[in-house]
């Protein structure tokens, strides 16, 4: 629900987290192949599992970035008015 208090110069975050996901998807690359090489499984194990939650966020960010922009109303449209009826649920401002 819209209130009237969005920022008007709101961004997405979007290529910011893209390039932080690369940047932990290269450590977690590298990490994995150090700790195999130096003999110690448990944290390539670790490292593998961190590449791979690395990975599924930077496929829903690419996801996200190539859906483009939502719509958005613009300053023409009023904010919508809160409900005010009480019919939320029990015991939120119920009269």
């Amino acid at each position: 629900m819209r209130t009237g208090s969005e920022p008007t110069t709101a961004r997405s975050p979007l290529r910011l987290r893209f390039w932080l996901s690369v940047w932990g998807l290269i450590w977690a690359a590298a990490g994995t192949a150090f700790f195999t090489l130096a003999g110690r499984p448990g944290w390539a194990a670790a490292c593998g599992v961190l590449l791979l939650i690395v990975a599924v966020d930077l496929a829903m960010v690419l996801r996200h970035i190539h859906q483009g922009p939502h719509y958005q109303p613009g300053r023409d449209i009023p904010p919508y008015e809160p409900d005010h009826g009480g019919h939320g649920p029990v015991g939120r401002g119920g009269r």
